[in-house]
């Protein structure tokens, strides 16, 4: 079995911190290039509903003090920078007295559980079409239906959404079209809970899945198509062995690292495209809160929310960088 040295360990934990330095500096500085602060943006929502409110400018000034957005830019980023050490994501200026921790904590699982599921959905679904597709021993029309509904890889999750609702939810009502789960159910472990949240996630993550698994099915294919003539591949079939035993022993486990790999590249986007099917769907996840803090420009909000994802990004990309060896006991990662 493959194996890594501490070396090895403490360069990719220094990328790994590096990478969240990096990112939570820009999301320090992206939504403050936009004109406007969010103590002015909640005193202009609150005169659309009151047509007047009283000394807003002693509340904005007095809202500025609180939250510290009067002092200078660096004394703001390193109080920031302080903060997150800390794991203190302050409280949401659009939600207060709401802290960005109760917030991201009722929203996290959600997103956690939409995208975890439809990523193992469509990374196992996506490499056994696609071995299927390079199988000499694949029946004919698994060969024609595969590549049909690859189609689907070509249309955006949030419009394939938007295609899953109208036929699933408006002209053959069989799923809801909002939510994620039943209204006026309170959340708790219980198998009609469960049920509801199931039964609600499956228009969403099938639009994940249906829009990404393709590229995985074309990638294991064209893997297992440079693979087929390797000499490890002529003595399995000069031993007897049987064809299904040769596809996901020598086959499929000497094509899954590449595939690995493109998982972890993609991992970014693929938490892009969630976050839009959840905007989508209303889904009480982490999209439909970063949605609705860069309408509210809620600074505390937006850094908290993108933090927490690209911390769930990075070390995900650190684990699965880390099982290379568990995966291909050819792997030895040792640094030399």
């Amino acid at each position: 079995m493959g194996s890594f040295s501490l070396n090895y360990l403490l360069r990719r934990l220094l990328v790994f911190f590096l990478t969240i330095w990096v990112a939570a500096t820009l999301m320090f500085i992206i939504p403050r290039l936009a004109p406007g602060d969010p103590i002015s943006a909640m005193i202009a929502r609150m005169s659309q509903f009151e047509g007047f409110v009283e000394n807003a400018d002693l509340i904005i000034e007095s809202w500025r003090k609180r939250f510290g957005l009067d002092d200078p830019l660096y004394v703001q980023y390193f109080r920031y920078l302080g903060n997150t050490l800390r794991l203190d994501l302050g409280y949401s200026m659009g939600n207060f007295p709401a802290t960005v921790a109760e917030l991201v904590g009722r929203a996290l699982p959600w997103t956690i559980g939409l995208i975890g599921i439809s990523t193992f959905i469509f990374f196992t679904v996506g490499n056994l079409c696609g071995a299927l597709l390079a199988w000499y021993k694949s029946p004919k029309w698994l060969k024609v239906m595969i590549p049909i509904t690859m189609s689907f890889t070509s249309v955006p999750p949030a419009l394939l959404s938007l295609l899953l609702v109208y036929i699933f939810a408006f002209q053959i009502p069989i799923f809801p079209e909002l939510n994620a789960y039943g209204r006026g159910m309170v959340p708790a472990f219980t198998l009609e809970f469960i049920g509801s949240v199931l039964y609600h996630g499956f228009l969403p993550s099938m639009s994940i899945v249906l829009a990404t698994f393709g590229y995985w099915a074309l990638g294991m294919r064209g893997m297992l198509v440079t693979i087929e003539g390797e000499d490890y591949m002529i003595l399995a079939q000069a031993k007897g062995l049987k064809p299904f035993y040769i596809l996901y022993r020598y086959m499929i486990r000497n094509a899954i690292l590449p595939q690995m790999t493109a998982l972890t590249l993609s991992l970014g986007l693929l938490i892009n495209g969630s976050v839009l099917v959840e905007i989508m769907f209303t889904y009480n996840g982490m999209g439909s809160l970063i949605y609705a803090s860069i309408n509210t420009l809620d600074f505390g909000l937006i850094q908290g929310t993108a933090f927490i994802l690209i911390v769930s990004s990075a070390l995900a990309v650190l684990i699965i960088d880390l099982s290379y060896p568990l995966i291909d006991p050819r792997i030895s990662l040792e640094g030399r």
